[in-house]
């Protein structure tokens, strides 16, 4: 077969009817992992919990300045928009339905649907049916997704303090 024709044939299609011998990468199809089992977390007290969600808010806050200064299509990082979305609401006692969770990850309705169904699918976030309203549901952290994001947001708010003491703390060749 020459090039030429090559170009002129149709590209061969998998059982799903996507070009055979293509990989997207970036795009998962499907969840790569299994569910995902975080370690018992201990009870946290409420000043913890609060120095943890205030993390969390800027956090997300901070990802929404950078696109001031460089541009957003650089930076894609949907699932911890989400989860820190829905770990803010979750310690505010507030329900997120869905569609929220998905504008709030600032990414097309369909990206953010796929991340939270692979999200679901690896035990971090579970989905609840509005009991009033039959075409709305909620989403929200699953235990162990709660436990991970502290985990998580507690050896983030470590280094943070660990950073500020460097910049901070006067050497002695001040």
């Amino acid at each position: 077969m020459t090039v030429r024709s090559m170009r002129s044939a149709p590209p061969r299609r998998d059982s799903v009817g996507r070009r055979a011998g293509l990989t997207i990468v970036g795009a998962p199809s499907a969840p790569a992992a299994p569910a995902f089992a975080a370690p018992a977390a201990p009870a946290l007290d409420e000043a913890t919990i609060a120095r943890h969600t205030v993390a969390a808010r800027e956090f997300y806050a901070a990802r929404r300045r950078r696109h001031k200064h460089l541009p957003a299509d650089l930076f894609g990082e949907p699932t911890w928009d989400i989860l820190l979305d829905l770990y803010v609401a979750g310690r505010e006692n507030r329900r997120v339905p869905t569609t929220s969770a998905c504008i709030g990850a600032h990414v097309p309705p369909t990206t953010a649907l796929r991340w939270l169904r692979i999200l679901e699918a690896r035990g971090l976030v579970e989905r609840e049916d509005d009991g009033r309203d039959g075409r709305r549901t909620f989403v929200h952290l699953s235990p162990a997704g709660l436990a991970a994001m502290d985990a998580t947001l507690a050896l983030m708010c470590q280094r943070m303090e660990d950073i500020a003491d460097k910049i901070l703390t006067p050497t002695a060749e001040d």
